[in-house]
């Protein structure tokens, strides 16, 4: 039993690592565009419905970054903790008041989940082109592969948690940045929109996951693809001359 779960590991591993060696392109094409876009959806929709920003940062406490690292003002796990929840630039829209008309931050936490979910998305991509270019999947359609693996790329922007509070103090701690689009929302719709957005990333990682090990599994093994192929071949010729069925 577990011997054979090893197998299918690692079949998967090499089915998947197979597909982005012959599909380097449409891998990193594909992970580059959905990283870009969870990077600029959210201030460029922000800039549009509510008010474009009017000044871009990076933190400059990063300069001080690696003198801190080596210095003993802080343990070990407090400086890990603290990288973990850095921030590294933001977007800030200006407004009459004190407090921002809205403001976006990126930190290490965030650039750490697009990455992952942008290389998924990525060898997902590149194992329906090659599963797609082999031999015994020629002319064969995975259908719906690519509409699939394009809502998926699409509701990982909508749904991944930032954290533009950090910097417009809207009144919850994790807000999926496009609900700030909406004005006079009250707490608990926030509270509401932060536990969607977590939900919807949690699903999209999940079933992102999933389908890049079964195709990655499936790619790897030969034999299913020429039975698959054989079995069409049977149909066809059942089909043009009945007598053989």
């Amino acid at each position: 039993m577990i011997r054979g779960l090893g197998r299918v590991w690692r079949g998967a591993a090499q089915g998947t690592w197979a597909a982005v060696r012959a599909r380097p392109q449409v891998f990193w094409g594909v992970a580059l565009a959905v990283f870009l876009l969870n990077l600029l959806l959210p201030p460029v929709v922000l800039a549009i419905v509510r008010k474009p920003w009017d000044h871009f940062s990076f933190n400059p406490w990063l300069s001080q970054l690696p003198s801190w690292l080596v210095s003993h003002e802080a343990t070990v796990g407090r400086k890990l903790e603290f990288l973990s929840n850095v921030a590294l630039f933001w977007f800030i829209a200006s407004s009459p008041y004190v407090a921002p008309e809205w403001g976006f931050t990126v930190d290490v936490r965030d650039i750490a989940r697009w990455a992952v979910m942008s290389l998924l998305f990525g060898a997902y991509f590149a194992l329906v082109a090659y599963a797609r270019s082999r031999p015994g999947r020629r002319g064969v359609e995975w259908r719906g592969g690519r509409r699939g693996g394009s809502v998926g790329a699409a509701l990982s922007t909508l749904g991944l948690s930032t954290a533009p509070c950090s910097v417009a103090g809207c009144g919850a701690p994790v807000l999926p940045v496009l609900g700030l689009v909406f004005q006079g929302l009250t707490s608990g719709a926030l509270a509401g929109l932060a536990t969607l957005s977590r939900v919807m990333t949690e699903v999209v990682f999940v079933g992102a996951s999933v389908a890049v090990f079964i195709m990655g599994w499936v790619v790897s093994n030969p034999a299913w693809f020429v039975a698959e192929r054989r079995d069409e071949g049977n149909a066809q010729m059942r089909h043009q001359d009945p007598s053989r069925a």
